[in-house]
């Protein structure tokens, strides 16, 4: 399954975590961007995995527990 992943810092002090969190998942990542919104005080990143849902899911639910952190994703079968 293909997915894209939203993820948008807002507190500075997570971007390690969200680094950390990511590393994890590097094997499925197909595609990370990042972009830094320094006159928003906030980092928008966007990953395209290909790996199944439940990984997708465990993704997003360890991005969404860090403090000052959102993450979605949008979902293509493929």
């Amino acid at each position: 399954m293909i997915a894209l992943v939203g993820i948008i810092v807002q507190d500075e002090s997570s971007v390690e975590k969200v680094n950390a969190v990511l590393h994890d998942y590097g094997d499925c990542i197909v595609g990370r961007m990042g972009l830094p919104l320094r006159s928003k005080s906030m980092n928008v990143i966007s990953i395209v995995l290909d790996t199944d849902s439940g990984r997708i899911n465990a993704l997003t639910g360890k991005l969404g527990s860090v403090g000052g952190v959102r993450a979605k994703a949008l979902y293509g079968n493929v």
